[in-house]
């Protein structure tokens, strides 16, 4: 008898049967709040009906129609739908089924369209298990040990962690540009810098948001030197954040209306539960990768598309991102609120609708041990959480992005009782 590998961890103990909305529901009928979203898959919360009656209708149509061989209309109506909502110029799109590997066409785009070799990373970047995004994954050891020697020509510059280098906003984007530029000087010179790949949110890095003006710092040393900025909005794209892009969030420069991504690589939440994800760049940025650099059995596969589709409409007519604003203000007030009577918590921080809690002990030291205890209380309390963080001690939510004031309350009371839980480590 075949059995799941055993190196598949799972974060909480529920064996899901059915999805509505922001709860799973195990084999006994117990209701769990899910506030992890698949790892901020389910945008539009489990099985939304917009979403299901899509892949209903195009299931009786259409499986799967492998899009270097055929075209479908689904995949055609998808790629105009999102000039819609991606940034001016993007306007050249090609699908894959899992961020991960848009990240890899990202990374032979990158080396393909400027002939150069390296590519620079941040500190605390995920951007998935795959040999090329792997190498440039540094949220942890567990996404890289083992495997080596991993794809060269990748250096790693600060990302501006005000909380963990202990400096303000301000301080660590001017830490972070010049650890930067130390990297341009020492390691990777820019005439054999093929591009920069950064989230806006860091992720499995432990939910830091980029402060204002290092995107923009970014985008200045790319335009100097020459090389690509690759804008990884995988896990917060897509209204998550309370705007379509987390990367709208930097101020733009004065000669532009907003900040401009050369690559972006979006996943996750772009079809509500189904695998898919997409690289959009310009058409001639696009038009130099090689031939057969791009592709794949599933990309762009009928059901996810016209997920979707479905997923579009639901976020326009919902005004989710919206309302992935006002939860996210209402989240993050009350998780602050938590934290204010619990000294094992460090730090709270987050955009929208990916929030996070840092557990630390009192030297101010991470405290991985704490946050498991918490998360695993919430968990038997029926709130379902996620670990990231470098070193797991980071505790986020991320509901869908139909969640309730109700909802968003509900779960707060549930996080009370679980960090109080958690602080007594022998009830754990």
């Amino acid at each position: 008898m075949s059995q799941l590998s055993p190196v598949l961890k799972q974060a909480t103990p529920v064996v899901a049967v059915r999805g509505e909305g922001l709860h799973l529901y195990d084999a006994d009928g117990r209701r769990y709040l899910d506030f992890t979203s698949g790892v901020g898959v389910t945008s539009t919360g489990h099985c939304h009906p917009r979403v299901v009656e899509a892949v209903r209708e195009q299931a009786g149509r259409l499986l799967h129609g492998q899009y270097t061989t055929v075209l479908h209309d689904q995949l055609l109506t998808l790629t105009e739908r999102l000039g819609e909502v991606l940034p001016p110029g993007l306007d050249s799109v090609c699908y894959a089924t899992a961020g991960t590997e848009a990240v890899e066409a990202a990374l032979r785009l990158a080396r393909h369209a400027t002939g150069r070799q390296n590519v620079i990373v941040f500190e605390g970047a995920f951007h998935g298990r795959t040999m090329g995004a792997a190498a440039l994954s540094t949220a942890g050891i567990r996404y890289r040990a083992g495997i080596g020697p991993l794809v060269p020509g990748v250096a790693v510059a600060p990302f501006p962690a005000a909380f963990r280098l202990g400096l303000s906003e301000e301080e660590a984007v001017a830490h972070a540009l010049r650890g930067l530029d130390e990297v341009l000087a020492t390691v990777s010179a820019p005439a054999e810098t093929a591009a920069l790949f950064v989230e806006p949110v860091l992720g499995e890095g432990g939910y830091v948001p980029a402060p204002a003006g290092f995107l923009a710092g970014l985008r200045e040393r790319a335009d100097r030197h020459g090389f690509l900025l690759v804008v990884d909005e995988v896990q917060s794209g897509f209204g998550r954040t309370g705007r379509f892009w987390a990367h709208q969030y930097e101020p733009a420069r004065p000669d532009e209306e907003g900040f401009r991504p050369d690559v972006l690589i979006t996943a996750k939440g772009l079809a509500s539960g189904l695998p898919l994800s997409a690289l959009a760049a310009p058409t001639d940025l696009m038009r130099r990768a090689w031939p057969g650099s791009q592709g794949g059995t599933y990309g762009g596969n009928p059901l996810a598309c016209a997920a979707a589709l479905a997923t579009l409409d639901v976020l326009r007519e919902e005004r989710l991102v919206e309302n992935a604003a006002e939860q996210g203000v209402r989240l993050l007030d009350g998780l602050r609120a938590v934290a204010a009577g619990a000294p094992g918590i460090g730090d709270v921080r987050g955009l929208g609708l990916m929030a996070a809690s840092e557990f630390c002990r009192p030297d101010g030291s991470p405290d991985p041990a704490a946050a498991l205890r918490v998360q695993r209380a919430a968990a038997d309390l029926g709130l379902l959480l996620l670990l990231c963080g470098i070193h797991l001690n980071v505790v986020r939510m991320i509901p869908a992005l139909v969640v309730t004031a109700a909802q968003t309350d509900e779960a707060l009371a549930l996080w009370s009782k679980a960090v109080a839980a958690g602080a007594r480590p022998e009830e754990a």
